[in-house]
């Protein structure tokens, strides 16, 4: 059953604030109030009146939440940045506390009704790759990014890449691991903020995906672009775009999707995902064999042949350029480079290089565009790129848009020779 409800209420609840600073705060909340359609729930069914074992309820749609904050003895609003950021926690434990999957029991039959109660079902993993184009929130220099990701708005379960000094287009490379209770309602939620040190940080844009668009055990790789407020989808201003790869493990199907939050895992489960590909892997489950694997190292050989380019930005007074390309290894820290092709803007190289890749899982692939001049160089673009793809198919051919240029691309040949080394506990 589908109610809208509303509730207005003159509580008495104080907080104690802790900032970062070590200043206490005494917070009143006061004249909360909310409106929202509110789902109730009538089950076990049974044969005695009145022929339900319990009720749930949970809030289905919130459509509005209001409260009043104030500083026992002061005025909040002195102080700044605090009253935003206290608001925005109190908003969000409120409705993570109500907002469906989340769901309340009550009683009315005495019973066991644990089954009721919310349950993990799977988890996503969660690679932050990189961004591009944000928007400048600094008036002397570039912003200083970092990301903020979550499914359930509750700061133990909120994670947070580190921040990229002076960049609007960072690279994080960081993995992260979340809890899914109910993969057909919940959204990922992504936001990334420009550090201001010990002000509060300000927004550049947010995203929200659906976790019922991802295919279970299926790597999607992904960019987003970035809007002003999610409640808001007429923004059509160009805030950046983030990069990700997602891979969803629902529990009980297989043992690559056993919950790695249990005490006994710590691979994540796009570590489990990848090393269940490589060939005469060792059995990953303790219970067999007693010894606990604390992360999987994928270590090989990977092959990139730098076919040709297309569509490269004029960087010469003659409209051409000399082009080549500088490939790195960001985590080893191995360079190689193409030959220069003279005055081409299509230029073929068919040059194939080597790295030895101590940690496929968590190592990229950098390749920057230079034009070669008498006395120096100059950038035109690059290219970034995870080893998850090559690592979970062999090897493929691909194009690949040349970052900071309108239309060029990139033609690539990878290809994956896999040695598995296992760290155990």
């Amino acid at each position: 059953m589908d109610l809208e409800l509303q509730w207005d209420g003159n509580p008495s609840i104080i907080l104690d604030i802790k900032t970062k600073l070590g200043i206490a705060l005494p917070v009143q909340v006061k004249d909360i109030g909310f409106t929202g359609i509110f789902r109730l729930m009538f089950k076990p069914l049974v044969e005695e009146f009145p022929c339900f074992g319990a009720v749930s309820y949970s809030l289905r749609e919130k459509q509005k939440l209001d409260f009043t904050l104030k500083v026992v003895g002061g005025d909040i609003s002195s102080i700044p940045g605090v009253s935003d950021a206290i608001e925005e926690t109190i908003r969000d434990a409120i409705e993570d506390s109500l907002t469906w999957p989340v769901r309340k029991v009550v009683p009315i039959i005495p019973g066991d009704y644990s089954e009721l109660e919310l349950q993990p079902v799977g988890t996503l993993g969660v690679k932050l790759i990189q961004a591009k184009e944000l928007t400048n929130k600094d008036v002397i220099g570039k912003s200083d990014p970092f990301a903020v990701l979550y499914i359930r708005p509750l700061r133990n379960r909120m994670k947070t890449s580190k921040t990229i000094k002076n960049q609007l287009n960072p690279v994080w490379n960081e993995h992260y691991e979340f809890i899914v209770e109910d993969e057909t309602t919940q959204n990922l939620v992504l936001k990334v903020f420009d550090d201001d040190g010990i002000r509060a940080a300000e927004l550049i844009g947010c995203v929200c995906l659906k976790l019922k668009d991802l295919e279970p055990g299926k790597v999607k790789d992904i960019w987003l672009n970035l809007v002003k407020d999610l409640d808001v989808q007429r923004d059509k201003k160009n805030r950046g775009q983030v990069h990700l790869e997602l891979l969803y493990c629902p529990f009980g199907t297989g043992k690559e999707s056993v919950n790695p939050f249990a005490s006994k895992y710590s691979m994540t489960s796009l570590e489990r995902a990848l090393s269940s590909r490589v060939d005469g892997m060792i059995d990953l489950d303790p219970g067999k064999t007693g010894i606990k694997r604390r992360e999987v190292i994928l270590r090989g050989v990977l092959s990139v042949t730098v076919i040709s380019a297309v569509d490269l930005p004029i960087a010469d007074l003659m409209g051409l350029a000399d082009p080549y390309v500088v490939l790195q290894m960001k985590k080893c820290q191995t360079r190689s480079k193409t030959r220069v092709i003279n005055n081409c803007l299509n230029p073929v190289w068919n040059q194939t290089f080597d790295f030895v890749v101590e940690d496929g899982l968590h190592d990229m692939l950098q390749m920057d565009i230079y034009d070669h001049d008498l006395f120096g160089k100059d950038y035109m673009g690059r290219c970034i790129l995870t080893l998850t793809r090559v690592i979970l198919e062999g090897q493929y051919k691909d194009s690949f848009h040349v970052e900071g240029t309108k239309c060029g691309k990139l033609n690539l040949h990878l290809k994956w020779t896999a040695q598995p080394v296992y760290r155990n506990a």
